[in-house]
């Protein structure tokens, strides 16, 4: 498994290379491993204030990226939580962008 730095600088690269800015602040909290947090094209791992807090562990995120863990099973289940999810759903394709970003599949 990648290390924080590593996991911040795989969404870094995912705007480099033309991925598209998110039109609100998104921190997501890896469950007491750190934070990444992204706005516009910005990525940094300070834990300010987002528009939409995500709240999952690493090997969850990991597995959401992979696409073998259902988003709405993960909440359902507690194994991810939200702060607005009519935020979270209108962010959705965004937020995909990024979890691929997270595990290198884009």
């Amino acid at each position: 498994m990648d290390g924080l730095a590593e996991l911040t600088e795989k969404v870094r690269r995912h705007f480099e290379a033309g991925g598209a800015g998110l039109d609100r602040s998104v921190r997501l909290d890896l469950r007491g491993e750190g934070v990444i947090r992204v706005e516009g094209t910005e990525v940094s791992n300070t834990p300010d204030p987002a528009d939409l807090v995500i709240s999952v562990s690493r090997k969850d995120l990991e597995a959401l990226g992979r696409g073998d863990l259902n988003p709405m099973t993960a909440v359902i289940m507690g194994r991810l939580k939200v702060s607005d999810m009519g935020l979270a759903m209108s962010l959705m394709p965004q937020v995909k962008s990024l979890l691929e970003a997270r595990t290198g599949e884009a």
